[in-house]
């Protein structure tokens, strides 16, 4: 796994170019294509034309140093990534941007990304809880966060096989919450567990 580890690392920086290496303009096209791209996953629309993806360095230009506000689809996408699976693999970092997309446009859920890692925030019961924990939401470590915006380049590109079989929710392998009761298991990584609804609602 280590090993894998050091492809994917060494993999994501020959893609990055020079770190933290800041391009507006490629950022700026970035955003917009990305924005289109969650509209077609909400839509159901089939996967988009090479024309229409995003390219590695496109996504690798946007919040380069992991310091900007979170207002595009790629930015709110990578650092809910990055935090999520923490210190996970890259199977782990895949099924949470799969959790963030299944849930995208799904009745009971918001039509756009930045507003499904936000959902909640005003009653302080966050679904994703590293977005309203009070801690700071800049990177520590521009590696990995390099490594979530390839793989939320990917989930927005529909290039990705949803690991976690549709599922709407996820936990940490070592907690136990009461609601996992009421939803059906769907998958499992090396850190999570990943659940669907047993009934068509979301809720």
């Amino acid at each position: 796994m280590r090993l894998s580890w050091m492809v994917i690392g060494l993999a994501s920086a020959l893609l990055a170019g020079p770190l933290h290496a800041a391009d507006p303009a490629k950022a700026a096209v970035a955003e917009d294509k990305a924005e289109v791209l969650e509209e077609k996953v909400v839509e159901g629309a089939p996967a988009p034309k090479k024309a229409q993806t995003l390219t590695p360095s496109e996504a690798q230009a946007v919040d380069p140093a992991g310091q900007a506000p979170l207002d595009d689809s790629i930015t709110c996408l990578a650092r809910t990534i990055y935090w999520e699976a923490k210190g996970a693999d890259a199977e782990d970092m895949t099924a949470v941007a799969s959790v963030v997309l299944n849930r995208l446009g799904h009745d009971g859920f918001p039509n756009t990304i930045c507003a499904v890692v936000k959902q909640g925030v005003e009653s302080k019961a966050c679904q994703f809880s590293w977005w309203c924990d009070g801690r700071s939401d800049q990177v520590e470590e521009a590696q990995r966060y390099d490594i979530a915006k390839e793989i939320a380049r990917k989930a927005l590109n529909q290039q990705l096989k949803d690991p976690t079989g549709g599922a709407l929710y996820f936990h940490d392998r070592n907690v136990h919450p009461d609601w996992a009761k009421a939803y059906r298991r769907t998958a499992q990584t090396t850190h999570f567990l990943f659940y669907k609804p047993n009934q068509a609602l979301a809720h």
